[in-house]
């Protein structure tokens, strides 16, 4: 179901089901897994995730899913959490452009991607009231860190969804954008990316995950950053960079060592 393409060193992976709001089962789970594969194998500088149709990602595909032998664990366990921790440590900066729905595993897609864009339209929230189910995926994490205690359960008890301005205003994610114009200012960000400092900008990946994960303190943090700085100073790309400020010229990065 998704789609895979390469240019200027920019991947573009789509979830193409618009019929199904590119809800997802185990078999495009595989294949979205073995398009992050592929385009980390090429050597891409950034890459972007977005959805065909109406909607970004609807969640999973419950459609012919019967509860009573449902391998829950098997599926978000062994399936969508190894493929969301691949994503957030993809070799280059991601990113999303999210439209309509992105609930479920959709939102974690979201979640595992470096920068967020989302259209005006976008619904985001905890649909699973409705099912008797919780929300996964990542999603108490998020909305905890983002949101609180008291809005996080209000969203779940409710079934409310946000939308695409208040999750922005509310900190879930980067910029909001008019629907007809998310696409082109995610591929803007993404190719200003690909021309980047690419191992500066995994540096700093590396470092706000560390914040993120192991809840570092400030002085802990910015020893980090100074080794993580002294490293740097190795590369091309740090050399290239402080020649062109001192000969007043625009930097050409390589985004090699």
């Amino acid at each position: 179901m998704p789609k895979l393409t390469i240019e200027d060193g920019v991947a573009v992976v789509t979830l193409d089901r618009p019929d199904k709001l590119n809800a997802l089962d185990e078999s495009a789970l595989d294949e979205l897994d073995a398009a992050y594969d592929e385009a980390a194998a090429a050597g891409v500088r950034a890459l972007v995730l977005r959805g065909e149709g109406r909607a970004f990602c609807a969640g999973r595909d419950i459609a012919g899913v019967d509860p009573r032998d449902d391998d829950v664990l098997g599926f978000l366990g062994g399936r969508v959490e190894p493929l969301l921790k691949k994503m957030s440590a993809f070799p280059a900066p991601t990113f999303a452009a999210a439209h309509g729905a992105c609930l479920g595993v959709g939102l974690g897609l979201l979640i595992a991607t470096d920068v967020v864009y989302v259209a005006d339209t976008a619904k985001i929230g905890s649909p699973f009231a409705n099912l008797g189910a919780t929300l996964d995926s990542g999603g108490h994490s998020l909305f905890v860190e983002r949101l609180g205690a008291h809005k996080t359960l209000d969203l779940i008890y409710t079934a409310r969804l946000m939308s695409g301005e208040e999750a922005v205003q509310s900190g879930l994610f980067s910029r909001v954008f008019p629907a007809a114009h998310v696409d082109e200012a995610t591929m803007t960000a993404a190719r200003t990316a690909a021309s980047g400092a690419t191992l500066a900008f995994l540096a700093s990946k590396k470092l706000v995950a560390a914040l993120r994960d192991e809840r570092l303190g400030l002085w802990q943090s910015m020893s980090d950053e100074n080794r993580t700085q002294a490293d740097l100073c190795d590369t091309d790309d740090y050399r290239e960079g402080f020649a062109a400020f001192q000969q007043k010229r625009p930097p050409v990065f390589t985004g090699r060592a």
